[in-house]
């Protein structure tokens, strides 16, 4: 029997010729080879799988079916996961640098198998170029109320122990990453910052996209984890800021 590999990668698609190339690629250029990746296609009616089948490697398994979207499809990946951790690379979406991978390995060894591992993220363009720095920066010390104010760390930059992971709520569209982040946070009992950037993030996934509606579910999940009236105070300070930034940027 294969001995169990330390993460589990998993990276979901649905017509994603145009992005899966370059994770593809980030995932087979790491120096640490104690993982397997797990690519979760929705049926691709495009080139997708034709893409991935030439860039997989003997650590890639991959499953292409009709799922119900991607946070289904995330649970399918779950469900497939034998790594000690689980990390979500979705389509577009790369590891900072070749070392990043060996990066994790080396802090949980040095931190005895911590709950959760996390770093900070950059936004690329879609031919890898660097946009900026994620616009919420992730905090040296990560605690579960951490994440009532908004999500610090991005999710493809969270490292989760896979013993701690539940399933994806399904019922959020748009902010089940953040609700599951929250739930994994509350049943890790320590969380150990690299101090790195792990992740290079496309800057216009889903969430991007659709903006608003997520917004809209992630104060409903604060309200449900952190309370309404706490929950509303704090949003107050967040116009606050906001419109503080656009005054400085008219400046």
């Amino acid at each position: 029997m294969e001995p169990r590999p330390l993460f589990s990668i998993i990276t979901v698609t649905y017509n994603a010729a145009a992005t899966v190339r370059a994770t593809m690629e980030s995932v087979a250029s790491q120096t640490c080879l104690v993982y397997e990746h797990l690519v979760m296609d929705g049926a691709s009616k495009d080139s997708t799988l034709s893409i991935v089948d030439d860039l997989s490697t003997e650590r890639t398994r991959v499953h292409s079916s009709p799922d119900r979207g991607i946070y289904d499809a995330m649970n399918k990946g779950l469900d497939q996961a034998r790594g000690d951790y689980v990390i979500f690379l979705n389509a577009g979406d790369r590891f900072h640098s070749e070392h990043t991978l060996q990066r994790i390995a080396d802090v949980i060894m040095a931190s005895d198998y911590p709950g959760v591992v996390y770093g900070q993220t950059d936004l690329v363009d879609g031919e890898g170029h660097y946009v900026g720095p994620r616009h919420l920066t992730a905090p040296e010390q990560l605690t579960l109320d951490s994440f009532k104010h908004g999500m610090l760390v991005c999710h493809q930059a969270f490292v989760a122990l896979r013993r701690l992971c539940p399933q994806y709520d399904t019922r959020w569209r748009f902010s089940a990453d953040y609700e599951w982040c929250i739930r994994v946070l509350q049943h890790s009992r320590r969380n150990v910052y690299t101090g790195d950037v792990l992740i290079d993030y496309l800057s216009e996934g889903m969430t991007t996209r659709n903006r608003n509606a997520s917004l809209k579910e992630r104060y409903h999940i604060m309200c449900q984890y952190y309370g309404t009236l706490p929950t509303i105070m704090r949003h107050v300070g967040f116009f606050g800021r906001n419109l503080m930034r656009k005054f400085r940027r008219k400046k």
